[in-house]
């Protein structure tokens, strides 16, 4: 799935998303209405993430939809810390808003697929890469994004938990 597959579906949500989409430009020489592909530039948190996510056998099935909605999420994220590949804003309350309005969307998606395990790992998700952002450590997000898009696709373990206590600076409470 590339990023036109979620330019396609924030251009069906309509509203205030969809009309900051970033303009695709038609490449000189090409025929009228021809579009260039929107290409990524190097992401800060998660390139690769939804991919990633929508190969675990959670996703079996349902791969284009657990990819879609991660690529909501992420932009939601990049429009909060980064630099959003296909939605821009030059006011950052309102960057602010269509991120959260992304995240909303994704994990709105994501309920609608009856999967509240892998809704609440997003939850944690978006909650890791804000701590490792508010404590300006892009390289923490980078690794809350790879651990939890692995967790969405193929479920959390003993391990993963451990990571994301770990993450929060938490002591693990003993198991009984």
């Amino acid at each position: 799935m590339s990023l036109g597959a979620l330019r396609e579906a924030l251009l069906d949500h309509g509203g205030t998303l969809a009309a900051a989409l970033d303009p695709i430009e038609s490449e000189p020489g090409s025929a009228p209405g021809e579009a260039l592909s929107p290409t990524a530039p190097d992401v800060d948190a998660g390139a690769g993430a939804p991919q990633l996510a929508a190969g675990g056998p959670r996703a079996h099935g349902r791969e284009r939809d657990y990819e879609l909605l991660l690529e909501m999420i992420l932009e939601g994220s990049l429009l909060h810390y980064g630099a959003p590949r296909l939605v821009r804003s030059t006011d950052p309350d309102l960057a602010l808003l269509l991120g959260d309005q992304l995240y909303a969307l994704g994990l709105a998606r994501l309920a609608e697929l009856g999967d509240l395990d892998a809704v609440a790992e997003l939850a944690d998700l978006i909650s890791l890469v804000a701590q490792a952002h508010a404590e300006d450590d892009p390289d923490r997000a980078r690794a809350a994004w790879e651990a939890g898009a692995r967790a969405i696709g193929w479920g959390s373990d003993p391990a993963h938990e451990a990571f994301k206590a770990a993450f929060r600076g938490v002591a693990e409470a003993p198991v009984r």
